[in-house]
């Protein structure tokens, strides 16, 4: 049996909801990755981590059917879990940072696979929305108090392996935030938090709460 941590991440203010992930912090046990495809698609989560060095914060991540270079709510969980000033990504290298209930990570929006940012009038209309149909990945979102930059989103990667909508999405939240020049306070899902803010060079901060769930 591989050992493996199920943590949430970008949780409410109250601590509840954030994005179930699986992090096996000693990565050497599945080192080939048909074994950690395998082995992600058995959890079912939306992510999960294998840790291939924890001191320098290398990292592999996969969803239930596919390997990724960069994911959001993966680094923000495993930079919370390592307690590590970056992380190695084969996108590139992710600067970290805990703030007292928050951590923090520093990422680029050119890293993130294609999205589409799907806006709405309102955010009752986004809470309406049923599961499009699986092919394009929809991040659909809609401006709850523009000038404060609190935004209402939810995630459907449409990718056929289970995960329908995605409770809450940092990669997506990174592309918005880079799309709209801003910081932003998302809803996303039942009650998840995620927080952002654009930083010099092209460079985005995507912030949450973690917590150990098992």
């Amino acid at each position: 049996m591989t050992a493996y941590d199920v943590l949430r991440v970008f949780c409410g203010p109250r601590g509840g909801y954030g994005n179930e992930l699986g992090v096996v912090r000693d990565g050497s046990v599945l080192p080939e990755p048909d074994g950690r495809q395998e082995f992600a698609a058995g959890l079912g989560f939306s992510e999960t981590v294998f840790v291939d060095d924890p001191e320098r914060g290398v990292i592999d991540i996969y969803t239930p059917t596919t390997r990724l270079p960069f994911a959001g709510h993966p680094c923000v969980g495993a930079a919370w879990l390592l307690d590590v000033p970056e992380l190695v990504t084969p996108a590139g290298v992710v600067g970290a940072r805990q703030d007292g209930e928050f951590c923090w990570i520093e990422a680029r929006a050119e890293w993130v696979p294609p999205r589409t940012l799907r806006q709405y009038a309102t955010a009752a209309e986004v809470d309406e929305l049923p599961v499009p149909p699986k092919g394009e990945w929809v991040y659909a979102w809609a401006w709850l108090d523009e000038p404060a930059g609190r935004i209402r989103a939810r995630a459907f990667p449409g990718r056929d392996d289970g995960i329908d909508e995605d409770e809450a999405t940092g990669a997506a939240a990174l592309l918005l935030t880079d799309r709209l020049g801003r910081a932003l306070n998302i809803t996303q899902g039942a009650g998840s938090q995620i927080l952002t803010a654009p930083q010099p060079e092209g460079w985005t901060e995507v912030g949450g709460r973690v917590h150990l769930e098992r």
